[in-house]
């Protein structure tokens, strides 16, 4: 009977170690994001932003619906969103319409484009219909018609072709 009862208890122990070591290797595999994947890069760039209160903002208000002519959560358009950032986070006016917020601001290259400063864009033909706000390493945010308040990838082809000017109210 003991040595049944040993045998039961060596089973027993050794089953249990079999599944510990079994599990821990599971346990132990990593499990990563693609780190060149379009959502990692955006990422990146919201955590690599200088000014704290434009991080607050913007998580703030991402998600926030396009609402031609909106100013508030309830919906808001590009110009809004730029006009309250600007106001809200460094202290400047801006116009109303894309198009004249693209005339009230100081001109600049795009490979000198600093936190802030705001990119226009013609998706209609010439003339300014939409902004966005420059963040860092070529991403932006602004208020897009179909997802709402995103951060977005300059680089895209969509907007590359799309840019009209960019420019700084510092």
């Amino acid at each position: 009977m003991y040595r049944m009862i040993k045998l039961k208890t060596v089973i027993f122990f050794s089953i249990f170690l079999f599944f510990t070591i079994a599990l821990s290797s599971c346990g132990s595999k990593k499990y990563t994001v693609k780190s060149d994947s379009k959502a990692s890069k955006a990422a990146d760039a919201m955590a690599n932003l200088k000014s704290k209160d434009l991080y607050r903002f913007i998580t703030d208000w991402t998600g926030v619906k396009y609402r031609l002519g909106g100013l508030d959560k309830k919906g808001i358009d590009c110009s809004g969103f730029a006009l309250l950032l600007q106001k809200d986070i460094y202290g400047h006016g801006l116009p109303r319409r894309s198009r004249d917020q693209a005339d009230a601001v100081k001109k600049v290259n795009q490979s000198s484009l600093k936190e802030g400063d705001l990119i226009f864009f013609a998706f209609g033909g010439g003339v300014v219909d939409h902004v966005g706000v420059y963040l860092n390493n070529n991403f932006f945010v602004h208020a897009s018609t179909t997802r709402g308040v995103v951060v977005d990838d300059l680089n895209l082809p969509v907007y590359q072709k799309a840019i009209v000017k960019t420019g700084t109210l510092n």
